[in-house]
């Protein structure tokens, strides 16, 4: 057998063994109520943590919208102003071919004047850095609504991410108390079967035990003083009683046994003559 391969199968086993227990160790841990509370904190942190740099990201695009917005609107203001300055230079154009056609000159002067020329290229310019700035408001246009719909889709993002963590908050309390209550339901079947492992189970039989003792001293007690006899006798008094009573009136009503019901005129007649023997 080559050394080698037994001394390295030889680590692995050692390092499967460490693995074994470092996950039992773990998972032990993990049934821990702190334990696992931690740990969900930990993930609410982290959850929450990303949805801030989210937040921050989402700002950043925001803040370049707002300001592809404003430079829309200071394109826009510009717009109108060379558009303006172009109508300006057209109507003046207009003003000196009209006069110079009133002193005759030809077509051909009047585009060589320098009045005319001046007009034209101010008019040529205007149109040009127009139609450049109108350009460029077409782009900035575009970008703002794509912004619009990439925003729209971030805040949905963000409310989803929002409504994760406090799902992921309720669910971090029902899991601590679902681990409370079955360790607490492990813990009390086990002492009750006798299997605990924390002296529950011993502190429960003293218990019992103790219970036991009291009860049998306390017999013992009753029966040296007497409570036990003078119970059972008043029991025999009331039991002698209630039947007395109920024999002489079932003998009255004639249910007893081999006794005739008294008539009721006889018994009236035995009162009559009852009262009359008695001395006046």
């Amino acid at each position: 057998m080559n050394p080698l391969a037994a001394v390295w199968r030889w680590c692995k086993a050692v390092l499967y063994l460490v693995t074994g227990q470092i996950d039992k160790s773990r998972r032990v841990l993990d049934k821990n109520p702190n334990v696992l509370k931690a740990k969900f904190d930990d993930i609410i942190k982290s959850k929450v943590d990303q949805i801030h740099t989210y937040k921050q990201a989402v700002a950043k695009l925001i803040a370049q919208q707002e300001k592809k917005m404003a430079k829309l609107k200071a394109l826009t203001e510009e717009t109108k102003k060379l558009e303006t300055l172009k109508a300006g230079a057209l109507a003046m154009a207009k003003q000196t071919v009209t006069k110079l056609q009133n002193e005759g000159q030809t077509k051909e002067e009047i585009h060589a004047s320098e009045q005319y020329r001046k007009c034209l290229t101010a008019y040529n310019d205007f149109a040009a850095t127009v139609t450049e700035k109108q350009d460029h408001i077409k782009d900035l246009e575009g970008d703002i609504a794509e912004y619009d719909d990439s925003l729209a889709n971030h805040k949905v993002n963000l409310q989803q991410l929002t409504r994760d963590i406090d799902k992921l908050k309720s669910e971090a309390a029902d899991a601590v108390a679902d681990v409370i209550t079955s360790k607490e339901e492990t813990d009390l079947a086990d002492m009750l079967n006798g299997i605990s492992q924390d002296g529950m189970a011993k502190e429960l039989q003293d218990m019992r035990e103790l219970r036991s003792e009291m009860r049998a001293e306390a017999r013992v007690s009753r029966e040296m003083a007497g409570t036990d006899g003078k119970a059972q006798e008043a029991e025999f008094l009331e039991y002698a009683r209630t039947n007395t009573a109920t024999d002489e009136f079932d003998s009255l009503l004639g249910l007893a046994e081999g006794v005739e019901a008294a008539p009721i005129e006889d018994k009236q007649e035995e009162s009559s003559s009852l009262e009359n023997s008695l001395p006046e």
